[in-house]
């Protein structure tokens, strides 16, 4: 009897303990953006666009100083933030392309830990049986449309308050500022006035294309506003972790589909009231592969025993304890089918940036920038003007050749050269810290048994289309 009245005080207590991690488990809103270079937004220095929802969640949470993704393209990114593993432990190491068959993914996790978890808008993830998301109504699922259709609040609404005894995540992804920048107020930016980032080449036709890339992130920023609006609407505000993500870097080169930090950063901002640390910033290195171990963390769960991950849990940061958290981001990128194969592989310690260049012997070709010279995508009509201009402009001819004719090997000190413009590879000063990186991304693609080279070709990227991997 008294065994009996023992075992069940255990349980009794275990019970007890269960429901006070179920009542202080949050709801998860994943806010993201999509092609938003990080710091064209003004939390992040950008002199240009105007945010004021952004702004304003950054002041009610913590900013994330030194956040990463694996790969600078549309697929590749969200499969990592949805999987908590790299581009080529699961799969989806080019644009385009399907995670393994068999890997699980945010909606698996946490949904055995009794979460509802949907996605609205852009999708962009394959396949179903690994991204299980439940459909949200409203957002459009076409980053090409032109114009984006309205959006719908309803949906995502009708999703946050369904069920009010039962934890939610819900991402949104929205699809701008995605080229074709057509949405949005572009009188608010007048193409003289505008401030071109040095990566940028100065010519009327690209101050007009960057002048309707701005429109669209104030645009997005609206959408912002109204999410988080059905949110507070709801009374959830103090019940749910928001976290807002810009996804890689723009359609400009030397952002997207780039290793370059203007296409691996990515602006994270969190924010749960009373729980999160309002209006600081952190340091700490964190990866979209440590989001899906942190929000299990957060549900409840132990990642350790869930997944084999990439990716660690940054609750401690999260939640104001801690101000560091990994010690490198890693970076992945092949170029097929966006164009000819040009693998790069580079790593950063959240100041030195060592990037390898696979093959710099040959030309690197990106087919939607080239959209106006016979390309499928022409959405990049400033392009031709930067060829133009390159015969009798010394500076547009420099930064053609930076973006389509590479060096083995480039090292940037990211906090004095924020654009990466003066590569130190071959400075003997600062050889010690190229041969600790160099070292530190052998250890890591051997880890990741990354064969290189031969993933970025056809035959690779469609074996695994088939789910066939070859590697």
């Amino acid at each position: 009897m008294r065994a009996a009245l023992l075992l069940l005080g255990i349980l009794a207590v275990g019970v007890v303990e269960l429901s006070a991690v179920a009542a202080d488990r949050p709801n998860v809103l994943i806010i993201m953006a999509d092609d938003c270079t990080y710091n064209d937004l003004p939390v992040y220095g950008g002199e240009n666009a105007y945010t004021p929802n952004i702004d304003r969640l950054a002041k009610e949470g913590l900013v994330f100083d030194r956040a990463y993704l694996a790969m600078a393209i549309c697929q590749p990114c969200r499969s990592e933030l949805y999987t908590g593993l790299f581009p080529i432990r699961n799969g989806c190491a080019w644009n385009h392309a399907a995670s393994r068959p068999g890997i699980q993914s945010l909606p698996h996790y946490l949904g055995r830990l009794g979460y509802r978890v949907g996605l609205a808008g852009k999708v962009h993830v394959t396949p179903k049986e690994v991204f299980p998301f439940e459909n949200v109504p409203g957002f459009c699922p076409n980053c090409t449309a032109d114009p984006t259709p309205p959006h719908d609040l309803a949906g995502i609404r009708e999703f946050m308050t369904r069920k009010k005894d039962q934890p939610f995540c819900l991402v949104v992804a929205l699809v701008e500022p995605h080229v074709p920048w057509v949405m949005g107020d572009r009188s608010r930016y007048p193409v003289k006035k505008l401030r071109l980032p040095p990566h940028i080449a100065d010519t009327p036709k690209t101050r007009e294309d960057f002048a309707s890339y701005l429109a669209e992130i104030t645009y997005m920023d609206g959408q912002v506003g109204e999410i988080l609006g059905v949110l507070d609407e709801a009374g959830l505000r103090e019940h749910t972790l928001v976290l807002f993500t810009s996804e890689q870097g723009a359609q400009f080169p030397g952002c997207k589909w780039t290793n370059w930090d203007l296409g691996v950063h990515t602006a994270l901002i969190a924010r749960w009231p009373g729980r999160v640390p309002a209006g600081k910033r952190t340091p700490a290195i964190v990866q979209y592969a440590d989001v899906v171990p942190t929000l299990i963390e957060l549900a409840g769960g132990q990642p350790k025993e869930m997944g084999d991950f990439d990716g660690t849990s940054f609750v401690e940061v999260l939640l104001g304890r801690k101000d560091s958290h990994r010690t490198y981001a890693y970076f992945v990128h092949n170029n097929f089918p966006e164009g000819p194969p040009y693998p790069i592989r580079s790593v950063s310690d959240g100041r030195w940036h060592y990037i390898r260049n696979l093959t710099p012997q040959e030309m690197y070709i990106e087919k939607h920038l080239m959209g106006m010279l016979g390309g499928s995508v022409p959405h990049n009509a400033y392009w031709p003007t930067w060829i133009a201009h390159s015969w009798n402009r010394p500076d547009v001819y420099r930064l053609v050749k930076r973006y389509c004719v590479r060096p083995a090997e480039e090292l940037y000190d990211t906090s004095a050269d924020s654009y990466e413009m003066t590569n130190l590879a071959d400075r003997p000063e600062v050889a010690e810290i190229k041969k600790r990186l160099s070292e530190e991304l052998d250890r890591w693609l051997a880890e990741q048994k990354d064969p290189g080279i031969s993933v970025d070709t056809p035959e690779a990227y469609q074996a695994m289309k088939d789910g066939k991997p070859q590697f």
